[in-house]
């Protein structure tokens, strides 16, 4: 089984969801719930902390955020298989308008808002 795919991914995720009957629960509302959760408990081990700390403390970096990051892509994935929507597609059409947004020659090294739409 090739476990770097997407589409395996949820397959699996799905799998453990259905074998538990926990679909009932996963519902679009409740897992944007849950994603936001989790994206704060990923915000709480890195508040306060300088950027050498979070990549010197490698409990934090190799333990704590990989299984928090987890948490956040499992349910995203939930949520997206639940809506009928293709992350990957969504991903790169979201990429091909902040490319549009954002052009090189304009915005290379800068962190301004675009004015563009």
């Amino acid at each position: 089984m090739d476990n770097d795919s997407l589409i395996n991914l949820s397959k699996r995720i799905n799998k453990y969801v259905n074998a538990r009957d926990w679909e009932q629960f996963h519902t679009p509302k409740n897992l944007i719930m849950a994603i936001s959760g989790e994206v704060g408990e990923l915000n709480s081990l890195v508040q306060w902390e300088n950027n050498s700390r979070i990549f010197s403390d490698m409990v934090l970096r190799f333990e704590k955020m990989p299984d928090e990051m987890a948490d956040i892509l499992i349910y995203l994935i939930r949520l997206a298989d639940q809506l009928e929507i293709d992350l990957i597609e969504a991903a790169n059409m979201k990429i091909n308008t902040i490319d549009k947004r954002y052009p090189v020659d304009q915005f290379k090294g800068i962190a301004d808002k675009s004015d563009i739409k």
